[in-house]
């Protein structure tokens, strides 16, 4: 006897998500991104914003509502437009602090002509200290961690003269880093007063 089923494929089903707030275009309507979506959607998707925004619909929906229905209505959209502006003016002051962070890579001398690399300002680029310190001690062979300054700031301290190699391994692995931001200071150490007057 031969066997009589046949094995059906179905195919996949491929699901768009937005190119600004990474979820389907469906529910953009519902972040603080709506208005950059609905750009994105029209720029990349034409077809798809008649079916997602589908303002006939609305309208007939809003007709058929109670006046005091069509004034919360109202009132909701213009909180919603307030809420989407406001998000937008902090992701713009975000995106200028950003653009005026400074990462300094300050060369302090300790005893004995040893030297250590002070890193501070990485962490306004959103990233962690730790993880960093971890990757220059592994790169570099060296002790680093992360410490607190006198002034209460978190800063990495790199042991050994080690500023431009830093320098280009931050060029190079934390791309977010723009290079025209990074610093490099040195720190001579402070020679004691010679004692007595001739």
């Amino acid at each position: 006897m031969a066997d009589t089923t046949t094995e059906t494929t179905v195919p996949a089903k491929v699901t768009l998500y937005c190119g600004i707030c990474t979820l389907p275009p469906e529910y953009c309507e519902f972040t603080s991104t709506a208005r950059k979506c609905r750009e994105w959607l029209e720029k990349e998707h034409p077809d798809l914003v008649a079916t997602i925004y589908n303002s006939e619909a609305v309208e007939a929906a809003m007709s058929k509502l109670s006046v005091n229905a069509q004034e919360k209505a109202a009132k909701a959209e213009a909180q919603a437009s307030k809420r989407a502006e406001k998000e937008e003016q902090k992701a713009e002051r975000e995106a200028a602090k950003k653009a005026s962070s400074r990462v300094t890579l300050k060369r302090v001398e300790r005893a004995k002509r040893k030297h250590v690399i002070v890193v501070t300002g990485l962490e306004a680029f959103g990233l962690d200290l730790k993880k960093v310190a971890k990757d220059f001690g592994k790169k570099f062979a060296c002790g680093s961690s992360v410490t607190k300054s006198a002034a209460g700031q978190d800063e990495i301290v790199v042991q050994g003269d080690l500023s431009d190699d830093i320098l280009e391994y931050l060029e190079q692995q934390y791309p977010q880093v723009p290079f025209d931001n990074i610093d490099q200071i040195e720190e001579k150490k402070k020679k004691k007063a010679e004692g007595g007057a001739a």
